[in-house]
């Protein structure tokens, strides 16, 4: 298994999706990687020699990804909720931030439904 800025990516994929595992890299990056490293992009990961790996990680190191980008997202978040602005308002409660519904969905950032006493369906 190779790996990449720590992250061990799958063997038997080729190498564009192989890449989509670090975080910060999806498909078009993915491409892009391969494509200035000289590499096919239909080429198996567990068939790259030792001085393909060398080029993709120095190519990836291009690119802020996995734990750097992680803390500049958790800071911007951070930097938002500490100015007061509407989109840090809704990250301190734990509701959608992009401006989605909330009275009949957004169970994955609400939460399992909470029972209210007093209301029965007719």
């Amino acid at each position: 298994m190779a790996r990449i800025k720590g992250v061990n990516i799958p063997d038997n994929k080729h190498i564009v999706i192989s890449l989509t595992y670090i975080y910060g890299i999806g498909k078009s990056l993915a491409r892009k990687i391969v494509r200035d490293a000289g590499l096919n992009p239909t080429t198996l990961t567990k068939d790259l020699t030792q001085d393909d790996l060398v080029k993709i990680r120095d190519e990836v190191n291009k690119y802020l990804t996995e734990g750097d980008l992680r803390r500049e997202v958790n800071m911007n978040i951070k930097t938002k909720m500490e100015i007061g602005s509407y989109q840090g308002d809704r990250h301190k409660k734990g509701l959608p931030v992009r401006g989605q519904r909330t009275n009949r969905n957004a169970r994955t950032r609400k939460g399992k439904g909470k029972t209210v006493a007093n209301k029965k369906k007719v």
